[in-house]
C-alpha cells in the first residue's frame, strides 16, 4: 500500500480531515469525479426554476436516486426541470466514483461533501440527501435481503460481461457491500419519507436496482428509465423494471392498428440502412462493420452446402438486456452449448452460429472462446462467425431457413425478413404471435427434430411476418419517447436544449408529455403513437 492510500486510511477516521482537505485543498471537482456542467450552470438553473414560479404547486414529492457522479449530475438537472413544473424534488445520493472500486474513507467522504456543496447551491428548489448514513439499524425484510444476492450477481456478469459468477471474488463483495448499503439506506429513506414516486434510471443493476425494489417492496409507485443509442430518446417504464422492456400496453394498444404507408417506409428505410452497414435517424451506431456481398458469397466464405441452414444469433455476454431472462436454459452459454451438441447428432441441416458484432467493442470474453473451449473441433456441420469476421449477418439471412435466438432483436428481423425464428430467452417480442415460444428444453429440442434433409417444416404466413413488422415500427420509433438529454453526450445535449428552452413552448410542446409521464401521469400509448406519427418526416 502506497504511503499516500495509508495516510488516506488513517486519516479517513478522524472525522474533520475530509473537509478540511475539501475546504483547503479541493475548491472545485475532485479528479475525474466532477459534476462540471452542473457546476457551470447552477446559478442559471437555480434562476431558471425561480422564474417559473411554480415550486411545489399542485405537484408530486418526487425521490430521485443517483449513485455514480454522472447520474447523480443527470438527476438533479432532471429534478430541477421537474421542480420547475410544479414538484417537489428531492435528490438521494451515495458518491461514488467507480462501480467496481472500493475507495477509501477519506476519499468518500471528499466525495461526498464535494456532492454535497454542488446540490446545496440549489436550495430551496431542489433538496439533497446523503444515504451513505442512513437507516441500517432495523432489520431488513427478507425478501429485500435476497434481492442484494441477485442483484449482485447481476452486477458482476454486467460488468466482467461474463454468465458464471464467483461469489467470493473481490468484484462481488465490493457490489454486495454497495448493494446491501443501498437497499438498506433507500427502504429505510423511503418508509419514513413516504414520497409520491420514486424516479430511477436503468432499475436492473447496481445501486438503481437496490432503490427500486425498496420502493416497490413499500408500494411507492417507480418510474424508471434508461436510454437507447438514438440521441433525444428515452425508455420509460411505470412500476417495472425498464431493461425488461415490457411492451404489453404498448402492443395492446397498437398492435392491432395497420402500419400507414408513410410507416411502413420509414420501418423499411431502418432495415435498409442496418443491412448496409450505414447509420439511421438520430444514432451514429453501425449494426453492421461491413456491407452486403450477398449470400452466396457468405456460403463460399463459410463453405456452406445446400443442405438446410440454421442462424443461431448471440447476444452480448453479460448485457443488461440479458440479465434474468433464462426460460429453460441456465445461461445463454448454456443453452448454445447445447445446441451445438444437438446439431453434431444430427446432421441433416447446418448450424451457423453469428456471435454478436457488438462483442467487438466489449473487454469481456468472448461467446467465440466459450465454444472453443467446449469444443476445441467443431462439428462439421457447423460454423462459428466470430464478431470481428468480415461477415454481413443480413447476407446470411438470405440463406437461412431457421433462426435461433435469446432476446436479440435480430430475432424480430428474420422474422420481418420470412425466416421462422425460434426464441429461448425471455424477450420483449416473444409470444406476439409471429415466433415460436418453447418453454422447456423438451419443447426446444421438439421443434428442432422436425428439421428434416431437405427442408424447414416451419413456414410464416403473410399475417405474421407483418405483424413482425408493425411491432418493429412501434418497439423502434412508438416506444423509444421524445426527450432532449442522453447521459451519453449531456453537456451537449444542454447546450442545444438548455433549460429555459426545454420549459418553453417549442420544448414543451415536443418533451412536456415525456416529463408527465416520468412524474407519474399514466402513459397514453395510442396518444404517444398519434404524436410520434405526425412528427414523422415526410
Amino acid at each position: 500500500m502506497s504511503v499516500r492510500r495509508q495516510a488516506k486510511k488513517i486519516l479517513g477516521d478522524f472525522p474533520p480531515t475530509g473537509e478540511i482537505s475539501r475546504l483547503l485543498f479541493q475548491r472545485k471537482h475532485i479528479g475525474y469525479y466532477s459534476m462540471s456542467t452542473l457546476e457551470k450552470h447552477a446559478d442559471e438553473f437555480a434562476k431558471i426554476v425561480q422564474a417559473a414560479n411554480r415550486l411545489g404547486q399542485h405537484g408530486k414529492k418526487i425521490f430521485l436516486f443517483g449513485a455514480q457522479y454522472y447520474w447523480i449530475e443527470y438527476c438533479t438537472v432532471l429534478g430541477l426541470a421537474l421542480a420547475a413544473m410544479g414538484h417537489r424534488i428531492t435528490v438521494g445520493y451515495v458518491p461514488y466514483p467507480k462501480v467496481f472500486q472500493r475507495p477509501t474513507r477519506f476519499d468518500i467522504r471528499r466525495y461526498n461533501l464535494y456532492t454535497r456543496n454542488v446540490l446545496n447551491r440549489l436550495r430551496p428548489w431542489l433538496d439533497s440527501v446523503s444515504l451513505l448514513n442512513q437507516g441500517g439499524e432495523d432489520a431488513l425484510p427478507k425478501e429485500l435481503e435476497r434481492s442484494v444476492d441477485v442483484v449482485s450477481a447481476y452486477d458482476t456478469k454486467y460488468l466482467l460481461q461474463v454468465e458464471d459468477v464467483d461469489t467470493q471474488s473481490s468484484l462481488y463483495n465490493i457490489r454486495w457491500e454497495r448493494n446491501n448499503l443501498a437497499v438498506r439506506a433507500s427502504y429505510s429513506w423511503l418508509k419514513n419519507d413516504r414520497p409520491d414516486l420514486l424516479l430511477v434510471p436503468n432499475s436492473s443493476v447496481l445501486e438503481y436496482g437496490m432503490a427500486y425494489r425498496a420502493a416497490r417492496f413499500l408500494n411507492i409507485p417507480a418510474v424508471t428509465f434508461e436510454f437507447s443509442e438514438n440521441r433525444e430518446e428515452i425508455w420509460l417504464a411505470q412500476n417495472d423494471d425498464i431493461m425488461r422492456q415490457n411492451t404489453d400496453l404498448l402492443w395492446k394498444a397498437c398492435g392491432n392498428i395497420p402500419l400507414t404507408e408513410k410507416q411502413r417506409t420509414r420501418i423499411d428505410e431502418m432495415e435498409t440502412a442496418r443491412m448496409g452497414a450505414r447509420t439511421f435517424g438520430k444514432s451514429d451506431r453501425l449494426w453492421q462493420d461491413v456491407p452486403r456481398s450477398g449470400g452466396e458469397q457468405a456460403r463460399q466464405a463459410l463453405s456452406l452446402d445446400d443442405s438446410p441452414i440454421v442462424m443461431l444469433a448471440t447476444n452480448v455476454l453479460g448485457d443488461s438486456l440479458t440479465l434474468g431472462r433464462d426460460l429453460f436454459s441456465t445461461s445463454m452459454a448454456d443453452w448454445i452449448l447445447r445446441t451445438i451438441r444437438f446439431f453434431a447428432d444430427h446432421i441433416q441441416a447446418q448450424l451457423v452460429i453469428r456471435v454478436h458484432p457488438g462483442e467487438r467493442f466489449m473487454t469481456g470474453p468472448s461467446m467465440v472462446d466459450i465454444v472453443k473451449k467446449a469444443f476445441p473441433q467443431l462439428p462439421e456441420n457447423v460454423r462459428l462467425v466470430g464478431p470481428m469476421d468480415k461477415v454481413n449477418t443480413y447476407d446470411l439471412m438470405e440463406l437461412v431457413s431457421l433462426g435461433l435466438v435469446y432476446t436479440t432483436t435480430t430475432g424480430l428481423e428474420m422474422v420481418m425478413n420470412r425466416i421462422p425464428v425460434v426464441v429461448a430467452g425471455e424477450t420483449h417480442y416473444r409470444g406476439r404471435g409471429f415466433t415460436l415460444d418453447p418453454a422447456s428444453w423438451e419443447e426446444y429440442f421438439a421443434l428442432l427434430e422436425k428439421i428434416p434433409g431437405e427442408s424447414i417444416p416451419f413456414r410464416l404466413t403473410d399475417e405474421q411476418v407483418e405483424l413482425a413488422w408493425r411491432y418493429a415500427y412501434h418497439y423502434f420509433f412508438t416506444y423509444p419517447l421524445p426527450f432532449p438529454w442522453h447521459l451519453v453526450g449531456f453537456s451537449k445535449d444542454i447546450e442545444r436544449w438548455p433549460m429555459d428552452r426545454v420549459l418553453g413552448p417549442e420544448g414543451q410542446a415536443e418533451f412536456g408529455q415525456t416529463f408527465r409521464y416520468l412524474a407519474g401521469e399514466p402513459i397514453d400509448w395510442k396518444a404517444v403513437k398519434e404524436s410520434r406519427s405526425s412528427m414523422e418526416p415526410l
